[in-house]
C-alpha cells in the first residue's frame, strides 16, 4: 500500500467515525442537542478537525440522511424481482413501513428534520436518492396503469398520495403520537395492520376503477 492510498483509507476512516458518532448522538440527544463539539468530543478530536471533513452540521447530517436512502433503496431492490407491479406496488407499501420501523433514526432524518434539505438547498445539489426511490414507486405505478390499473389516474400524482399516506403512519408511529389516540389493541401489530389496509385500498381502487 503507498503512503497516498493509506492517507485516503485513514481519511475516509476518520469521515465514518464522524458520521457514526453524529448518528449516535442524534439517536440520543436528537438534532437540536447535538453540536459540531459533541461530535467531536465522541472521537477525541477537535471541532476544527470536523470542519475538514463537513462545512456545518447540516453538511454531516445530509451525508447521514443519503445513507439512510441507499438503505431504504436497497430495501425496494428486492422487489425488482416481482413481476406482476400491482403486486410490487402492495409489496412496495409494506417495504417502506417496515423500512421505518427498523430504522426509525434513519427515517427521521430522511423524512421528517429539515436539516438534510437545508443543506442540499444550501449547495443547489439535486435529491438524487430521494428521486431514485420515488421514481421507483413512480415506475410501478406506470406500469399498473399501463396493464389496466387505476384507469385514468396521473402516475405521478397517484405515487405522491400514496407515498404520503405511508408516510403518515409512520411519522405519527416514530414520533410516538400513537399511545395516547389508539387503544392498546390497536397498538399491538399497528404498522402491520396500517399495511394490510392500504393494501385492502390499493384492491379496492382496482376493483371499482376510481377515476
Amino acid at each position: 500500500m503507498t503512503i497516498a492510498s493509506r492517507k485516503e483509507r485513514q481519511k475516509e476512516e476518520l469521515r465514518s467515525r464522524i458520521l457514526q458518532a453524529a448518528k449516535e448522538l442524534f439517536i440520543e440527544r436528537g438534532f437540536e442537542d447535538t453540536s459540531i463539539r459533541n461530535i467531536a468530543e465522541r472521537i477525541e478530536y477537535s471541532p476544527t478537525t470536523i470542519y475538514l471533513y463537513f462545512k456545518d452540521k447540516d453538511d454531516i447530517f445530509r451525508a447521514l440522511h443519503l445513507e439512510g436512502f441507499i438503505l431504504l433503496n436497497q430495501y425496494f431492490r428486492a422487489l425488482e424481482h416481482v413481476q406482476d407491479p400491482f403486486e410490487r406496488l402492495k409489496a412496495v407499501c409494506k417495504t417502506y413501513i417496515n423500512f421505518a420501523r427498523e430504522n426509525g433514526e434513519f427515517y427521521d432524518l430522511m423524512f421528517i428534520n429539515r436539516s438534510p434539505i437545508n443543506a442540499i438547498t444550501k449547495d443547489e445539489s439535486k435529491w438524487e436518492e430521494g428521486q431514485r426511490a420515488f421514481g421507483f414507486l413512480v415506475n410501478t405505478v406506470q406500469q399498473c396503469i399501463d396493464k389496466g390499473y387505476f384507469e385514468g389516474m396521473d402516475a405521478e400524482v397517484l405515487s405522491f398520495t400514496l407515498w404520503s399516506m405511508v408516510h403518515g403512519i409512520c411519522s405519527l408511529k416514530i414520533r410516538n403520537r400513537c399511545d395516547d389516540v389508539v387503544t392498546e389493541a390497536t397498538r399491538i401489530d399497528l404498522d402491520k395492520k396500517a399495511a394490510d389496509i392500504i393494501v385492502q385500498i390499493l384492491d379496492r381502487m382496482h376493483s371499482k376503477k376510481i377515476q
